[in-house]
């Protein structure tokens, strides 16, 4: 049994003026942190122009509340 993996990219040029975009890495380690936090197994990390966030799909809701809460989405 196969599980379905979601990916969310959030630009970097869009994060909230409270966090670093000059240290996305950083950014992606504390995205990553909130979402465990909240139960979520993600893995997160920074390509460049973006952070990319995967996911369970079965968490998707989840993890877009938390999103929501740190206002990335």
């Amino acid at each position: 049994m196969t599980m379905a993996t979601t990916t969310i990219r959030i630009d970097i040029a869009t994060l909230p003026d409270d966090l670093d975009r000059s240290r996305p890495t950083v950014v992606a380690e504390a995205i990553e942190a909130a979402l465990r936090e909240s139960g979520i197994k993600a893995d997160c990390s920074d390509l460049f122009l973006h952070i990319k966030i995967d996911l369970p799909t079965a968490q998707l809701a989840a993890a877009s509340a938390v999103l929501v809460d740190l206002q990335l989405i």
